[in-house]
């Protein structure tokens, strides 16, 4: 069923965030240069220093944005858009600390836990009929599925990177699709803070694109991979969510492969760049590795390749139910 949201709250929501992240982006960028906010770009030859920490920017364009829009069209801010807020400002909080301390794995999955935990009550669930035990509550997949799958998603978002524009831009397209589905079949209502976030995304993406002049950092990782693990749990998109990130699934599976033999091949973070431009990976190990261990890519080519294989898994997500 289509959204009886008023259709220029909803251009509003995409718009005013693209074009603010736009118009605002090369201040930060050089602000952050001048303030050694910095990150090395190990696939250009001269390895330059790039900004780093765009996903703040992101963020806070979201927030304001949202901010703007509640003033003209407050019957569409949902109570489950509050929530929402809360738990993407929550993760980015978390990712900004973790840039600059090692929280370590146990506390991290812990407080990664908490963080997802204010999404429960917005989540519609209802007993399950079981032959022979009869009615089942459910509390349990509240209790624990829910917030772990928040988690996942947003470290799921986070390991699949490394190129220029790859995290942002795989999940833009995955934010989008999320974004129409809601519009087709879901309640679009329930998200526009997220339409905002997509938006600064979009505003943001080409800054980060090849060459990037930034990356978006732990900060933007966890908060835009918890903003799309918040909506397929409110919107009750897990299953067709689940498909879109098949890709990223895959992603971890081969680092598990990865660590369980890392005696037999060391761990490299990073390949390197040929002569004629085109990058040497060490292995195959990681997804985006795997065309160019096979053919000669630059990294353009290779992260156009990811984009297509994501796109592909968001076109069937979008048509699964569920």
């Amino acid at each position: 069923m289509a959204s009886t949201v008023d259709p220029a709250a909803l251009v509003l929501a995409l718009v005013v965030p693209l074009v603010l992240t736009a118009a605002i982006m090369p201040y930060c960028i050089r602000r952050m240069k001048e303030r050694g906010i910095v990150a090395r770009d190990m696939y250009k030859r001269d390895t330059p220093d790039v900004a780093i920490n765009g996903g703040l920017v992101i963020l806070l364009v979201a927030l304001f944005s949202v901010s703007i829009l509640s003033l003209i069209y407050a019957q569409y801010i949902s109570a489950e858009n509050h929530v929402m807020i809360s738990v993407v400002v929550l993760f980015a909080f978390f990712g900004l600390v973790d840039d600059y301390i090692d929280i370590g794995r146990v506390p991290k999955i812990l407080l990664l836990y908490y963080c997802s935990y204010p999404l429960i009550p917005y989540v519609s669930v209802v007993p399950l009929q079981v032959p022979f035990l009869g009615m089942v509550d459910l509390n349990i997949y509240l209790q624990f599925i829910i917030p772990i799958f928040v988690p996942v998603v947003a470290n799921l978002v986070n390991m699949h990177s490394g190129f220029n524009g790859l995290a942002p831009g795989l999940s833009l397209i995955i934010l989008s699709t999320l974004v129409l589905k809601a519009w087709f079949f879901g309640d679009i209502s329930k998200i526009i803070f997220i339409l905002c976030l997509t938006g600064a995304l979009a505003g943001y993406f080409f800054f980060e694109y090849y060459p990037a002049r930034i990356f978006w950092g732990n900060v933007g990782a966890l908060a835009v991979g918890a903003a799309i693990g918040a909506t397929c749990v409110v919107e009750g998109f897990i299953v067709s969510g689940f498909v879109m990130l098949i890709p990223h699934t895959v992603n971890f599976l081969m680092w598990i492969y990865w660590n369980l033999n890392m005696k037999r091949m060391p761990f490299r973070k990073f390949g390197r760049i040929r002569e004629d431009g085109t990058i040497e990976v060490p292995n195959r190990l990681t997804l985006k590795w795997v065309l160019p261990a096979s053919f000669r890519m630059t990294e353009v080519q290779a992260t156009l390749a990811m984009f297509g294989l994501t796109g592909i898994f968001c076109i069937a997500g979008f048509f699964i139910p569920g």
